[in-house]
């Protein structure tokens, strides 16, 4: 009965394993994989030859890496400088129309991401912004806002009032007690709203597409271009590259995102 009652869990468990890590998996051997035609089930010869076409000079995968984590960082620091006064306004205090204002921040996802991104760029064509960095940064803040208002002023929100009054009753000036209370205290929360910023901004294709291009190649670019030319190789390399900031920059906040911590967040 034991063994019945575990089988099922075990191929739950089993079938979340191969979601996960099948697409990884076929990901590393397509990357290594020299020659490899229908109907074989694995590559017929393996190599490294396509890792030295992307790594080469000429190649535009450093190049295409070093423009999307550093939009993306640009990305996080835009989200963020209207994220936290939106979030501690939303979140603290008693702002008229509320729940518009939330709202209001969802309407970029509440339409096609292709007719979105057509028209911002022919808004920034008009204002030349078409083909640069502060056109790309804005259109991805543009997207990241969403998740970085609403996290944050849940962070707010979940922040306890009586601490702050006591650090008031203590002398303490409103700024120094948002300084010392409220802002360590939803610093947790500001943190996972930049993860997820800067893993958008990361992945954004659509948006550097219609405002960035030719000018300004990001890696999700690269990637596409050669899954559309049938070159899986590349593509797999590519997307292996895309990981390597992701699981660095979740790594080395992952001590801000502890369930204690995160179950606070929107309570």
């Amino acid at each position: 009965m034991t063994i019945l009652r575990a089988a099922p869990v075990a191929l739950l468990l089993a079938l979340l394993a191969f979601a996960v890590l099948g697409p990884i998996t076929n990901m590393l051997i397509w990357s290594v994989a020299e020659t490899w035609y229908f109907p074989a089930k694995l590559p017929q010869s393996y190599g490294f030859s396509f890792w030295e076409r992307v790594f080469r000079p000429q190649g535009n995968a450093m190049v295409s890496l070093w423009n999307s984590v550093v939009i993306a960082l640009f990305t996080v620091l835009a989200s963020m400088v209207v994220a936290v006064p939106a979030g501690l306004a939303l979140g603290r205090g008693r702002l008229p129309w509320r729940s518009f204002f939330l709202l209001l921040f969802l309407l970029p996802q509440a339409f096609p991401s292709i007719a979105v991104h057509m028209n911002i760029a022919r808004i920034f064509y008009g204002l030349g912004l078409n083909g640069t960095y502060v056109g790309v940064v804005l259109v991805h803040t543009i997207q990241g806002l969403v998740f970085s208002v609403w996290i944050a002023t849940a962070a707010f929100a979940a922040v306890n009032r009586e601490l702050e009054e006591a650090a008031a009753n203590m002398g303490a000036s409103p700024f120094t007690v948002f300084r010392t209370v409220t802002l360590p205290l939803a610093l947790p929360g500001l943190m996972a709203s930049a993860i997820f910023v800067f893993l958008i901004s990361l992945d954004e294709f659509t948006g550097t597409f219609f405002v960035g291009v030719p000018d300004i190649t990001t890696l999700p670019l690269l990637l596409f271009t050669a899954s559309m030319e049938g070159n899986y190789q590349i593509a797999s390399i590519t997307a292996l590259i895309l990981l390597i900031p992701s699981v660095g920059f979740m790594l080395f906040i992952e001590r801000f995102l502890k369930s204690d911590v995160l179950a606070k967040i929107g309570s």
